[in-house]
């Protein structure tokens, strides 16, 4: 007869470790569609910040800032490996149903992976720092497209909008990017563990 495993009375440590053995289920289902949907509105609040050129390109930064703290929590929260690949591809979804392109959805499956990978509480500033790097993908068309991806914004932002943006496009705008995404994911992260461990733990959320 197989041997059934139990969390009752083990250290905390070995429940986790115990409870990311079985699979995704109903309520990990329910936990990913809880955070993703924080995250997208995180996501969809910073990207209004765009209508300023410099931010257009920048936006992914405060991104990776202010989602530090549900994503210190939702790793607490991650049982099987998956979760967050599948968070990572929802948002690439959306991102891609708002208009983003597809590359966005294949970088969030990749480094949703690659946070998967490292999602243990020792590695989750690591993990943030990966998965934030998704939404480079939602903005590869604009270097990848140039100069015709934003003519069509000539009519509703008019010359001077994207006469900016275009001068703002360059490869070491695309490395400032990548590189402060990185910075201020591992800040997030930082303040998210530290809010984490002040308010959460001691309220029995995390």
């Amino acid at each position: 007869m197989a041997q059934v495993q139990t969390t009752k009375g083990a250290p905390r440590g070995a429940k986790r470790e115990i409870e990311q053995k079985a699979g995704i289920g109903v309520r990990d289902l329910v936990t990913v569609a809880v955070f993703s949907v924080i995250y997208f509105i995180i996501f969809f609040a910073c990207g209004c910040l765009g209508f300023v050129p410099v931010m257009a390109f920048l936006f992914p930064l405060p991104l990776a800032l202010v989602s530090g703290i549900p994503q210190m929590l939702f790793y607490t929260k991650v049982r099987s490996f998956g979760m967050v690949t599948i968070m990572g591809a929802l948002l690439g979804l959306l991102a891609f149903l708002m208009g983003y392109g597809p590359i966005g959805l294949g970088f969030g499956i990749v480094f949703g992976l690659i946070a998967d990978a490292y999602k243990s509480t020792r590695c989750a500033v690591a993990a943030h720092a990966a998965f934030s790097l998704w939404v480079v993908g939602t903005m590869l068309p604009m270097w990848i497209l140039g100069q015709a991806y934003f003519e069509p914004f000539r009519s509703s932002q008019g010359d001077a909008y994207v006469n900016e943006m275009l001068g703002l496009l360059s490869g070491g705008m695309l490395a400032v990017v990548v590189i402060g995404i990185v910075a201020c994911a591992v800040v997030g992260a930082l303040v998210g563990r530290a809010v984490l461990k002040k308010h959460f733990e001691r309220a029995g959320i995390a």
